[in-house]
This record gives C-alpha cells, structure tokens and sequence, in this order.
C-alpha cells in the first residue's frame, strides 16, 4: 500500500493545490494532505479552518485524507508510514526551496523520497498569497479558488477575523 503526503500551509487552498491533490490522488492508494501550522507567518485562517475547508473541497477523493501537524515534516511522514512527500512546483522559482527542502528531508530520512508535481499551466501564476492580496482588496477570485473558499475569503476581509 503506497502513501504520500502533500504538505502546505494552504492559507487558503487554491484551485491550484487541487490540481496537484487531484493528480497525486490518482498515483497513491492513500494521499494525506497535510496542513502545517505556520510558525513564522501569521496565516488568515487557523489550522482547523484549513484543515475543514480542505476536507470540503476534497470529500469527494476517498482516497484523500486531510490532517494537520505541528513537528518536522520528516518526523510527521515517518509517522504517518509514507515514504513519500509531494511537493508542487508552478515556476522554475519554486525549484531553488523545494530542492533544499527535499535535500533536507533526504538527510533526516534516507527512505523518504520527494516527488515533485509541475501544476497545470493555468495555474502556474497562482499563489495562495496572490489571492489573499486580490481578496483583500475587493477583487474578484472567481476561478482561483473552490467556490467555499471563495466565500469564506469575503466572509474574512468583510467582518474579520
């Protein structure tokens, strides 16, 4: 049985993410996507938000497990009894960290391997930072993000956190 786990902060989940949660679904018998709680950010939306608007957008991948976690990646896949860690890629920009991170990984844990995923082009501009910026302001994210986190985005920058 092969598991992978697709780690983020998804603050919030674009349709970008779901591109790559989609494809890797379709690789692994088990896909844990997994939130990481953001030590050195403050994000928009807490952990149990994350890890509730994920488990919407993706109730219909039964293979597609959400979770969250708060230790070393590295730590967390060996718990979880994945080898496998999935990393999405939109520009040759994203290489530079990923390849670190991997290479990190690899250190801690000879048995863990990374897999990157170049996201589909249409989405290869898409950030999850670029939305909140766009929402922020008014705009509109229509085609950027699951219509739930579309909504719970104006719901946030009209009334707060």
């Amino acid at each position: 049985m092969s598991t992978a786990v697709y780690p983020g902060s998804f603050d919030p989940v674009t349709n970008g993410h779901l591109d790559i949660i989609h494809r890797a679904s379709r690789l692994f018998d088990t896909l844990i996507v997994a939130v990481g709680r953001q030590v050195s950010k403050e994000p928009l939306f807490s952990t149990i938000e994350r890890v509730e608007m994920l488990r919407a957008v993706t109730k219909n991948l039964p293979n597609v497990k959400v979770d969250s976690f708060d230790t070393l990646l590295a730590h967390y896949v060996q718990q979880q009894q994945a080898n496998i860690v999935i990393r999405g890629l939109r520009a040759i920009s994203d290489f530079d960290y990923e390849f670190q991170l991997a290479l990190t990984i690899k250190k801690m844990d000879e048995n863990i391997e990374t897999m990157f995923m170049m996201t589909n082009s249409e989405y290869s501009f898409l950030s999850s930072s670029i939305v909140k910026e766009i929402a922020r302001f008014g705009g509109c994210v229509q085609g950027l993000v699951p219509p739930l986190v579309a909504q719970q985005l104006r719901y946030r920058y009209l009334h707060g956190k």
